[in-house]
């Protein structure tokens, strides 16, 4: 076994797209891990979403041994992590297994929103990192620009940066050099108690859930118990191993490895992640310092498109969540709809993935409701409840205020675009804190959000409007007190419980008459006329007729008096106004689908 001096653990941190998982698909080659013959491209992304998209959405570790130009061999532990904002809990718990990160600038791109986040997040856990310029190959690459914007964006000396390549090569073996003199070898402890520290789990069929650890004291071994310090629950060691980055059994997991244990757990929610695991028999006095619980920011009703299928989603809902830590859902039901789940989701892309990950792995035909976010609502008696899902929301009798939770937004955007950027957050209803200027070309705007109003259409607006120049990123803020109100959509007086939504006062009356309008579109004639209504409490904001269908009841009066056809139509006039007070409307499983998807896109 390697001494722990010779050990490096460290990740990669980037933007979406700037070469990280390109770059760890080089360090696999040059470090002989992967052999030439084997190695694809994204070879880390193992999820076809993961391949399509060009996104890591979970994090990988691989284990290399490089021999370095002073003939000694290194162990270097590489976790590769998501860019994007959503997975940033991923990136959390990653950055905790690791002492230093690889920090991958893109040469024509330079620092962008992620960057920035990622930066941060590296400095709290107190990281050494190393910045990366990449793709310096390409004829639009101005590396003086990003070495400028290192120093004064993220303050870190310019002088550090290497130069790269990752799709030609260049530039490899000085990162590999850079890893061994500048990132230090794992601390050890003073004691000699067990500590390894939970940073995922996946769920394999045969062998139950496989737990990805970093050990930082002791050693595990098959056979050796174990206490998992959070539930205090005791297991027994079947397998250890290290990732190559196919899983490989060894004999034993050493202080300063990181690397996978199987023991007789079930499921995945019996490991939390940033959990302290350690030997049963001789218990380490205080757990590691995990990272902060995921709590869901985005809710949203899913729902089987045939209702005789939702034995079918709650099983492929059941193994979603064994390997994915942050999804979060309870049963609820819906008039419209029928039995579905009231998801949580760490952000957009987070329940785009999972509804993707239904559809694809699961060949589950689902529709999703408008997604929503977490309210806090104080009564009048001084309570403070949470709510996710309009149906929970009280009488506006009782209710004191509302609060709705609310991010800091990083954006970046070229210079000429500052205008329409700042209209789209004031319709947005976000405030700019201040401006930052990062060279001649780019701007960086600080901005208070609600959550509620990036929800479905920020992120492409930006970059329909920078023509895909623009990036954000953003962290949650505190809440915020608005003028919120619950709004009821009413079909022929009867409200359907799927299309309540709570929304901002001054915003009821345009979303209204979008729903109403939709609606309209999809509702079929009947023989009375149709009302479709938007209604804060009971005043109606929006309407919308279906005009009723005549039927010809004077077609068999020909000729003769007209007194007779008047008496009919009077006749049917009477039977219509009857029937509109008991009469039901009929709104086909089709429609709600229809108007749903027009909502979510």
């Amino acid at each position: 076994m390697l001494d722990q001096k010779l050990t490096r653990n460290f990740c990669i941190i980037a933007h979406v797209d700037h070469g990280k998982t390109t770059l760890s698909d080089r360090l696999l080659q040059a470090t002989a891990t992967v052999s030439d013959r084997v190695l694809t491209e994204q070879h880390l992304d193992s999820m076809d979403l993961e391949r399509e998209r060009g996104i890591t959405i979970k994090a990988h570790p691989v284990a290399m041994l490089y021999e370095a130009k002073n003939g000694t061999t290194y162990r270097l532990n590489l976790i590769d992590t998501p860019g994007h904002v959503d997975f940033s809990y991923e990136v959390s718990r990653s950055l905790s297994a690791c002492e230093g990160a690889l920090l991958i600038i893109d040469a024509a791109q330079g620092v962008e929103a992620q960057t920035v986040a990622n930066v941060h997040l590296a400095n709290k856990q107190n990281l050494k990192l190393i910045p990366v310029i990449n793709k310096i190959d390409l004829p639009n690459a101005d590396i003086e620009t990003c070495k400028r914007q290192l120093e004064d964006v993220l303050s870190i000396p310019a002088e550090e940066a290497i130069l790269a390549s990752a799709k030609n090569g260049i530039g490899i073996e000085e990162i590999l050099e850079a890893i061994i003199e500048r990132i230090p070898s794992p601390k050890p402890f003073e004691d000699d108690y067990t500590r390894a520290l939970v940073f995922d789990s996946l769920f394999d069929t045969y062998r139950g859930v496989v737990t990805y650890v970093r050990m930082f004291s002791g050693e595990l071994k098959p056979g050796s118990p174990i206490l998992l310090m959070g539930s205090n629950n005791k297991y027994e060691v079947k397998e250890v191993g290290i990732f190559t980055p196919k899983q490989i059994r060894t004999g034993s997991l050493e202080a300063g490895q990181v690397g996978y244990l199987v023991a007789n757990i079930k499921t995945t929610a019996e490991v939390k992640i940033g959990e302290t695991i350690t030997n049963a028999q001789k218990p380490s006095p205080e757990p590691l310092p995990g990272f902060k619980s995921i709590t869901p920011m985005v809710y949203s009703g899913i729902y089987p498109i045939d209702t005789s299928q939702f034995e079918q989603l709650k099983l492929a809902m059941g193994k979603l969540q064994l390997n994915d830590a942050a999804l979060t859902y309870t049963t609820e039901s819906s008039v419209a709809l029928g039995f579905g789940f009231r998801c949580g989701f760490l952000g957009l892309l987070h329940m785009e993935i999972v509804q993707e990950r239904l559809r694809r792995e699961y060949q589950m035909d689902i529709i999703a409701t408008y997604p929503s976010v977490v309210y806090e609502v104080k009564r009048t008696n001084g309570e403070v409840l949470m709510i996710d899902n309009p149906m929970q929301m009280p009488d506006p009798s009782v209710i004191e205020s509302i609060a709705e939770p609310m991010v800091r937004a990083f954006i970046m955007i070229p210079n000429e675009n500052i205008g329409d950027i700042m209209q789209l957050i004031m319709e947005k209803r976000g405030t700019c804190e201040h401006t930052e200027s990062l060279d001649g070309k780019r701007v960086m705007l600080h901005c208070d959000l609600p959550l509620n109003e990036i929800l479905v259409d920020f992120n492409d607006r930006i970059k329909s409007i920078t023509r895909g120049y623009g990036s954000m990123d953003y962290e949650n803020a505190p809440y915020r007190v608005s003028d919120m109100v619950k709004m009821d959509m009413l079909v022929n007086a009867e409200p359907l419980d799927a299309f309540s939504c709570i929304v901002e006062r001054s915003k009821a009356p345009a979303r209204g008459r979008h729903i109403a309008a939709k609606l309209k579109e999809v509702i079929q004639p009947h023989l009375f006329k149709i009302a479709i209504q938007a209604a804060i409490g009971g005043k109606i904001i929006a309407r919308e007729d279906v005009k009723s269908v005549g039927k010809n009841v004077t077609a068999k009066c020909y000729g003769g008096d007209i007194t007779r056809k008047r008496k009919l139509l009077e006749k049917q006039k009477e039977g219509k106004k009857r029937m509109k007070q008991i009469g039901n409307v009929d709104i086909p499983q089709e429609a709600f689908i229809a108007v749903l998807k027009s909502e979510s896109k």
